[in-house]
């Protein structure tokens, strides 16, 4: 079987230093270079062929959840796996839909690199232990269960739900444009939310729509 060809990406030398050493042994792999910055691995993968990349998500020019998309792009062959110390729920998930195949934490086990990589190489998505509790932990809406409407509220979301604009609604239920505008912004503080299209998509997930 040939070696995959791969490429660590990390802000710190020291850390490509430390992951050649470990995994110079690995029969399936061979690392055939390392860079400090997104920009360098751009180029690389232009003109050589990377089948496996061990990506950062701290690097000093473009943040790994961006450049994870920009390899694909150019490669979607290559596979990705993020090896970085952020835990935070959202940048797990964001990498995982800008097409890495993987997310460990920096203190994973060599075992579970090797797991991971290959799994990813079988097509399959892998996440080291801990990633897999962040990731199973109820987020934040999920504890606090569903947000309290009044009846006036349900109608309005309902309204949104179809479509229908504040002057819209406002001639239905015969209240004026300002007002199901002030409900609109209660029902994005209630769920916490960004917009209209987020809101309804959550009211969705809870099945209150």
């Amino acid at each position: 079987m040939d070696k995959l060809k791969t490429v660590i990406v990390d802000d710190h030398p020291i850390v490509i230093e430390g992951l050649k050493m470990l995994l110079q042994n690995e029969n399936n792999l061979q690392v055939v270079a390392g860079f400090c910055s997104g920009k360098d691995m751009l180029s690389y993968v232009k003109t050589n062929q990377v089948d496996l990349v061990l990506l950062d998500i701290t690097l000093p020019d473009i943040n790994g959840m961006d450049l994870c998309k920009m390899i694909k792009e150019e490669s979607l062959s290559t596979i990705i796996l993020i090896l970085s110390n952020h835990t935070e729920r959202s940048i797990i998930i964001q990498t995982i839909q800008n097409g890495a195949s993987g997310y460990l934490l920096k203190n994973s086990s060599l075992d579970e690199l090797r797991h991971c990589i290959t799994g990813a190489v079988e097509g399959n998505i892998c996440y080291s232990k801990e990633v897999i509790e962040i990731l199973s932990r109820p987020t934040k809406n999920q504890l606090q269960g569903r947000p309290q409407l009044t009846r006036r509220e349900k109608q309005i979301l309902e309204l949104l739900a179809q479509g229908k604009t504040s002057q819209v609604i406002g001639e239905e239920l015969f209240i004026s444009p300002l007002t199901v505008d002030t409900h609109r912004k209660n029902l994005i503080q209630k769920f916490e939310v960004k917009n209209v299209a987020e809101l309804i998509m959550t009211a969705n997930q809870q099945q209150i729509i």
